[in-house]
């Protein structure tokens, strides 16, 4: 019996330092990736790859569509757009919009619904670099670390370049310049105002909405956003 347990309990300690290793080799590799993203345009994310396979197991033509463009190269409207109705307090905060956070778990608890909103830039850029769809309080955990990664080691200007390049867009489609080749055929610094309003007012659900075909419901938004991107303010950066 004693020999039973003594075993049971080397195999649990062989478990435990394995996933210990793991879970450290993990981290690490994130770090260095945050590090080199921190430059090096991303190629790639998990959240591309699922939807990918997601359409091979569907109807859906199989597509990946995104095209990388520099910072400088966007365009300021979507830019502002994407501030204007994501996050307007996106560069006064360091990665967590407490007062909205507030709000949506009062909210939640006083219209008894799921916790949800209240994601800043920040936390959606880490999320969407990372993680996958799928919901859950341990990748809350860990998009908690990489966002405060984020706005240690990166810039605002390089965390909304990354957010407008890797962001879903539509069915295949990613980032700031693909959807306007795509929807409007032009490059994203050539976007008017109101296309720019557009394609960010399909962000919740870009699967669902089409800027070239806009609901009801995206047209009011749109109007919304066009009305208060200048009440951002100029980009810190060109000031």
């Amino acid at each position: 019996m004693n020999k039973t347990l003594k075993a049971i309990k080397n195999k649990l300690t062989k478990v435990k330092t394995w996933c210990l290793k793991v879970a450290l080799l993990a981290f690490q590799f994130s770090f260095l990736l945050i590090v080199l993203y921190r430059v090096v345009p991303v190629p790639i994310t998990p959240f591309h790859i699922i939807r990918v396979f997601e359409q091979i197991g569907s109807s859906d033509e199989v597509r990946l569509k995104k095209s990388w463009r520099g910072i400088n190269d966007i365009g300021d409207k979507i830019i502002l757009a994407a501030v204007t109705s994501e996050d307007p307090k996106f560069f006064q905060h360091y990665g967590f919009d407490f007062e909205q956070i507030q709000k949506a778990i009062e909210r939640s608890i006083n219209g008894g619904k799921k916790l949800r909103g209240a994601s800043t830039i920040s936390q959606q850029t880490a999320k969407n670099l990372f993680f996958t769809p799928k919901r859950s309080w341990i990748r809350k955990g860990l998009e908690f670390y990489v966002t405060i990664c984020l706005e240690v080691l990166w810039t605002k200007k390089r965390i909304i370049e990354v957010y407008l390049n890797i962001i879903e867009m539509g069915n295949g489609i990613y980032g700031a310049e693909a959807a306007a080749e795509f929807y409007f055929n032009k490059s994203s610094d050539k976007l008017t105002k109101g296309e720019a309003a557009m394609i960010v007012a399909c962000f919740p659900n870009p699967r669902r909405w089409r800027p070239d075909k806009p609901t009801r419901y995206i047209v009011r938004k749109q109007a919304i956003i066009t009305r208060f991107m200048n009440k951002i303010g100029g980009l810190p950066w060109k000031q």
